[in-house]
């Protein structure tokens, strides 16, 4: 650039035109991140809006050479007298400009960062309307009120690897004291969600409707741990009590004990038997089992295969250690559902490691739960299910997973009603747990409420955007409430290929593309024939072609699929329902309406007493 044009095009502003407007642009980008997800908009609002900044900024630099700012207005350059030019006050003009727009910018960056908001919550999810028949939550609780929170303890050790055993003792003190039925813990994944989060203790006690809270910090050192915990009254931020534990990792169970009877005292909990205690292991196997779980909750497929081994190291130390064996179960099943490995493999291999787990302790609840999804969803015996799932209910009524499995069970047995209790209840008591809010969606869907079903999915999606059929379920939600190219715009951001592939002909049908959705379904066929034929099956009966529906639902008893056990109250199966071969082929697979009703399965009274109270525990 020579220095006559590049004086020129300072004379002319062109340079803090261009400044003005990329501060400008940075301010309506911050607007628009922070407040997308606030209003619950698209979230690719936020794409568009920068793409629409970056293709305006050659136009602003061209516009700002070609014309010119005088008091008459604007002007072409050419046209304006150079004596008569007022391009220096314009320039002053801009820079105070700029600067304005970068103090606002630095100001919504810091907000955005700095100062909490409230998460997405479960009145987003199941606002409490006739449609979703949720309940309201309660805004505040009393002072006095046996609730609490368990928050992650802040890993103070200089390896900073070390984060899976601080969050495992807060976890494992937070399942110890949800087993004392007088005292309401909140939950996991919310109480989990402020990890690292500069959020003050009686704003976190109003999110998550408690009356206190437990926090504290671990320090390990080979062999030694230092852990100081510290419980505290969210009303006026009183330290009821604190205590610093400087002990070998040989205790580590005794220390988990002694605050869980710290904080009933403290709380005054009436408990009607023993006070819970921690399941003691060796404290290598222990330290190896904490990683493993760790990694297994990342649902990936390198996570699993680690946290797998580590289970196996952990269990060659301790092989009586029943949690260690309810891991590899759940890793399993959860590597099948997911495709990572053939259903029978994985399944068996689920099913041998449940076995063992209630080998060593029957009374162990998580692993009757797994059994109850293997019977489920690798048998297709839900009479099995039932009884799996009875069985966890009795020996641990308020956790979170078997709640979880309880609905699927509920729903398969076609009792969406019941399902939906369990769904919401689960939403108010964990409301930032993705998997709850998308099991809410599925049945809300299900059940025809589809606006609370389009709430669920994208209070989901904002908590958690790269959820796996996230996206499709959403799609199908829209495109059945009568809106099919929002629903496709949805299925077409969907993560996971397979699952995309099995919405765009739905969504296809939906708008009328037939010869796009004969190509799709050729796509899906040639992709997953083996792996997806139950969804190839509702994707034909919703294009209203019940005789491939059926070919395939055929299919779907050859090739074993997990997915006949959602087939009773799948509402995209709808148009096949009063076909005369519908009720012959449930009783082929053990789902006609009197099969169904033969399965016994009733809720525990403790149970059902807790859903109908969540809303009010927590």
């Amino acid at each position: 650039m020579s220095r006559s044009l590049f004086a020129e095009l300072k004379r002319r502003n062109v340079f803090k035109a261009g400044a003005a407007y990329l501060a400008l642009g940075w301010v309506v980008v911050q607007i628009t991140s922070t407040f997308v997800p606030a209003l619950n908009l698209p979230p690719s609002l936020v794409p568009i809006v920068t793409w629409i900044g970056v293709i305006g900024f050659p136009f602003v630099v061209v516009f700002s050479w070609v014309y010119e700012l005088t008091p008459e207005g604007l002007k072409r350059e050419s046209e304006v007298e150079r004596h008569e030019s007022i391009t220096h006050v314009t320039g002053r003009r801009l820079d105070y400009t700029i600067i304005a727009l970068l103090v606002l910018a630095i100001g919504l960056f810091a907000f955005d960062r700095f100062v909490p908001r409230r998460p997405a919550s479960a009145a987003a999810a199941a606002p409490a309307t006739a449609d979703s028949g949720a309940t309201a939550a309660p805004s505040a609780v009393k002072d006095d009120a046996p609730s609490i929170a368990v928050l992650p303890f802040v890993n103070m050790s200089s390896d900073k690897e070390q984060d899976f055993f601080s969050d495992g003792i807060s976890e494992e003190l937070l399942n110890l004291l949800a087993k004392i039925p007088a005292l309401h813990v909140a939950a996991r994944t919310s109480s989990f969600s402020f990890k690292g989060q500069n959020v003050e203790i009686p704003e976190i006690a109003k999110r998550l409707l408690v009356a206190h809270v437990l926090e504290g910090s671990v320090r390990k050192s080979g062999d030694q741990v230092r852990i100081t915990a510290q419980l505290i009254r969210a009303g006026d931020g009183y330290h009821l009590w604190s205590e610093t534990y400087d002990r070998k990792l040989d205790d580590i169970f005794k220390i988990q004990d002694e605050i869980s009877q710290k904080v009933v005292e403290q709380l005054k909990v009436t408990l009607l038997g023993a006070a819970p205690t921690a399941r003691a292991t060796d404290p290598k196997a222990y330290a190896l089992y904490l990683q493993a779980r760790q990694l297994g909750q990342q649902n990936k497929a390198d996570a699993f295969k680690e946290s797998d081994r580590l289970y196996q190291q952990a269990l060659a130390i301790d092989p009586r250690y029943a949690p260690a064996w309810d891991g590899l179960c759940r890793n399993g099943a959860n590597e099948t559902s997911i495709g990572l490995v053939p259903t029978r493999e994985g399944f068996a291999r689920a099913r041998e490691a449940a076995n063992k787990a209630l080998a060593i302790d029957p009374d162990h609840a998580p692993a009757s739960s797994c059994l109850g999804w293997i019977a489920m969803f690798g048998d297709n015996d839900l009479a099995a299910a039932a009884q799996h799932y009875g069985r966890a209910l009795s020996l641990d009524p308020v956790d979170l997973s078997v709640w979880n499995g309880t609905s699927a069970l509920l729903s398969s047995l076609g009792r969406l009603d019941e399902a939906l209790a369990f769904d919401e209840a689960g939403v108010r008591r964990d409301p930032v747990n993705v998997t709850a809010l998308f099991n809410l969606g599925i049945d809300q869907r299900n059940t025809a409420r589809y606006a609370a079903a389009i709430a669920s999915f994208r209070t989901a999606l904002s908590l958690s955007p790269g959820r796996g059929s996230a996206h499709m379920n959403l799609g199908m939600s829209l495109l059945l409430s009568g809106d099919a190219a929002a629903g496709l715009a949805e299925v077409e951001q969907e993560t996971t290929e397979n699952w995309r592939m099995i919405g765009l002909p739905i969504a296809y049908c939906a708008l009328g593309r037939r010869a796009d959705a004969d190509r799709a379904f050729a796509d899906v066929i040639a992709k997953s024939e083996k792996d997806s034929p139950s969804n190839i099956a509702y994707a034909y009966a919703y294009c209203g072609n019940a005789d491939k529906a059926f070919e395939w639902l055929d299919k779907a008893i050859e090739y074993q699929d997990p997915g006949l056990s959602e087939i009773v109250t799948e509402i995209l199966f709808e148009k096949v329902r009063s076909d005369p071969r519908w009720l012959p082929f449930l009783r082929k697979i053990g789902k006609a309406p009197e099969q169904l009703a033969k399965i016994e399965f009733k809720v525990p009274q403790q149970v059902a007493e807790s859903l109908a109270g969540s809303g009010t525990q927590q």
